[in-house]
């Protein structure tokens, strides 16, 4: 609620200024400053971290929500929008923003995945699925081309109780990866199954730990992340790239 609020203030600000870097005088606050005058603003303990820039006095602030807005050493404005440096040609914000969506992939429990090895599986994907996403579904005839990977699918439910149940149903199948399949690609409706699907809830957690707001999200063996559906093309090419 609080981010919903702050939004609603800074989006007009951004409309009105565009992305322009105000200079300020040559002392700075330090970040804890500006973290607290930020969350004054807001009026919750909403960030994640505060860091200078080298770009005329600005400093970057990610939200506990994973936004990034910039701002200034009072933070009398804040800008939400692409920093892009002039000299490189490099869109700050987007690196930024990759950097802070990556994760440690070998922390992520694959023991509560649903786990799909095709030919060799040299490559490795890891998805977060909600079974009634509907790009979860076109995603799933993309993933069926594909060879030489190891995928696993997190069962994380976020749409509705159904969801639940039928990630449940899934789990507790004797072939999870066959009872996934059928329901993705062929709308054949998992059986009732009952078994400790725990792992379905420490799915939804862990999925909100790692700030997962929609279905499907897709994870590479180096940590980044890749939102929404994405086609097979694109797929190999970044599977290629976490080999190089």
């Amino acid at each position: 609620m609080e981010m919903l609020m702050f939004k609603k203030v800074i989006r007009p600000l951004v409309a009105a200024l565009g992305l322009v870097l105000l200079t300020q005088g040559a002392a700075h606050a330090d970040e804890a400053e500006v973290k607290k005058a930020v969350e004054a603003f807001v009026g919750a303990p909403a960030v994640e971290s505060v860091a200078k820039l080298p770009y005329a006095g600005l400093y970057e602030v990610v939200m506990k929500s994973g936004e990034l807005v910039y701002t200034d050493e009072k933070a009398s404005f804040f800008l939400d929008g692409r920093l892009i440096d002039t000299k490189t040609r490099k869109d700050v914000t987007a690196a930024r923003m990759a950097q802070l969506s990556s994760i440690d992939f070998a922390s992520l429990p694959l023991d509560h995945a649903i786990k799909q090895v095709r030919g060799n599986g040299s490559r490795v994907l890891v998805t977060f699925e909600d079974p009634n996403c509907t790009y979860c579904k076109r995603l799933g005839k993309e993933l069926s081309q594909m060879k030489d990977v190891t995928l696993y699918t997190f069962l994380f439910p976020i749409l509705s109780p159904d969801s639940t149940e039928k990630s449940r149903n899934i789990w507790c199948a004797k072939d999870r990866a066959k009872a996934w399949n059928d329901w993705i690609l062929e709308a054949k409706t998992p059986a009732a199954a009952k078994c400790d699907s725990g792992a379905v809830d420490r799915n939804v957690a862990l999925g909100q730990k790692l700030r997962i707001n929609g279905t499907p999200t897709i994870f590479l063996a180096d940590g980044r992340r890749l939102g929404g559906y994405v086609p097979a093309a694109e797929l190999e090419q970044q599977l290629a790239s976490v080999a190089k």
